[in-house]
């Protein structure tokens, strides 16, 4: 992987962005950047399992070519979650998202949905690079949803994290 992360996805068509169902955009104003850190929310028993927006920007600060923040969107352009790309941190490329649906929105599709167009997204930037995704032990509902759209479970783990990839 040549490019950084953030050229690959520069150079997308803009329709590589948009599904039916939702649409991501990169934080490029100030209110993006409010919902994501201040707007943006889980139910609690979620807080837990998922970097704050705050966390996952501070990142792409420092790091701003391996670390892309947007935002989710319903079709209408109305704001529902928040998405960071990534390039994943272990020795083989990977590329990775961390991502949650404002609570208002949970339970709509939106997030399978969002993580069907974070797949054709990261495919279209660079189509041999594997996807890796990890979660929380306890948080089977990712695990699920992880699955649904395609990745299996490995033996690795990310910390203490369970670690999911799709080749």
């Amino acid at each position: 992987m040549k490019n950084s992360l953030s050229e690959l996805l520069k150079n997308l068509p803009s329709d590589t962005w948009r599904s039916e169902t939702v649409g991501i955009r990169k934080i490029e104003n100030d209110d993006d950047l409010w919902y994501a850190v201040a707007e943006c929310s889980l139910v609690p028993e979620q807080e837990d399992f998922v970097n704050p927006a705050g966390f996952s920007i501070g990142r792409a600060y420092l790091s701003p070519s391996d670390n892309v923040p947007c935002v989710i969107c319903k079709a209408d352009g109305e704001r529902i979650g928040f998405i960071v790309f990534r390039k994943w941190s272990g020795a083989a490329p990977a590329f990775n998202w961390s991502y949650f649906i404002d609570k208002k929105f949970q339970g709509m599709g939106y997030g399978k949905a969002a993580a069907k167009l974070a797949i054709k997204i990261l495919r279209a930037a660079d189509p041999k690079t594997p996807l890796k995704l990890s979660t929380e032990v306890h948080n089977t509902k990712a695990q699920k949803l992880y699955q649904t759209v395609g990745f299996v479970k490995t033996d690795e783990l990310d910390g203490d994290d369970l670690v999911f990839v799709l080749n």
